[in-house]
């Protein structure tokens, strides 16, 4: 590649992190004049937000690194500067605690996504959404989706392989305000309405995911009108 050869990733330097902050509060601004209703923060699955908060990755020594309190800083600032545009009751923050590609993890997870779950309710926000595996051989108390419910205040939003009956039961023991659906929404493009119905679900065309073109994305059929 020569000289076009992309640089080499390099650890943001402290004069930086304000401009980072600033993005985030310009992007607030742009969906608000847009015509957004709100906005959800990314703090998931490698990103930026998730890079800084979770030890595996954030290996810096300053106040932006080492203890929870510092690694959840930028986050935070991010957070406090979204919330300046929008107030605190239109902002949503995305968490992934258990996401391991990427080389991504925490040693101690719990305390991790506990305290910044103590934060983001401290401050007011919507809602926390948590995306966490639901698996059949994981017990309850494996997870860390119940912990989190018991430490924000706001609306909690989990998603991770429910369907309509396991969402339904996380909704009516208490364990979830909302459950969002990803993979069963791509499939099915009336979902809510084939649940309404109790009706049968298209299978996800897994090869297909992250592809581009319709293929996987517009194609999958929609149920028949019911009967009048």
């Amino acid at each position: 590649l020569g000289s076009h050869a992309p640089p080499s990733s390099r650890p943001l330097a402290l004069d930086e992190m304000s401009g980072v902050v600033a993005q985030f509060h310009r992007a607030a601004l742009n969906a608000r004049e847009a015509g957004f209703d709100g906005v959800e923060l990314h703090g998931a699955n490698g990103y930026l937000l998730d890079q800084f908060l979770r030890d595996s990755s954030n290996q810096r020594t300053d106040q932006y690194g080492g203890t929870i309190e510092n690694r959840a800083r930028l986050p935070l600032e991010v957070v406090d500067a979204v919330i300046e545009v929008w107030g605190a009751n239109r902002v949503g923050y995305k968490v992934a605690p258990s996401f391991s590609m990427f080389g991504m993890s925490d040693s101690n997870a719990v305390a991790t996504f506990s305290y910044l779950a103590g934060e983001l309710s401290r401050r007011g926000v919507l809602y926390l959404h948590v995306t966490e595996p639901l698996a059949a051989t994981q017990s309850r108390a494996e997870r860390i989706t119940p912990v989190l419910r018991s430490g924000f205040s706001g609306a909690l939003v989990v998603n991770g392989g429910y369907d309509r009956a396991s969402g339904e039961v996380a909704i009516a023991s208490g364990d979830a305000d909302l459950v969002a659906y990803g993979v069963r929404f791509l499939a099915n493009p009336d979902l809510p309405e084939r649940f309404r119905r109790n009706a049968p679900l298209n299978q996800p065309d897994t090869a297909t995911f992250y592809t581009g073109e319709e293929k996987g994305y517009v194609d999958y059929p929609a149920l028949e009108p019911a009967a009048a």
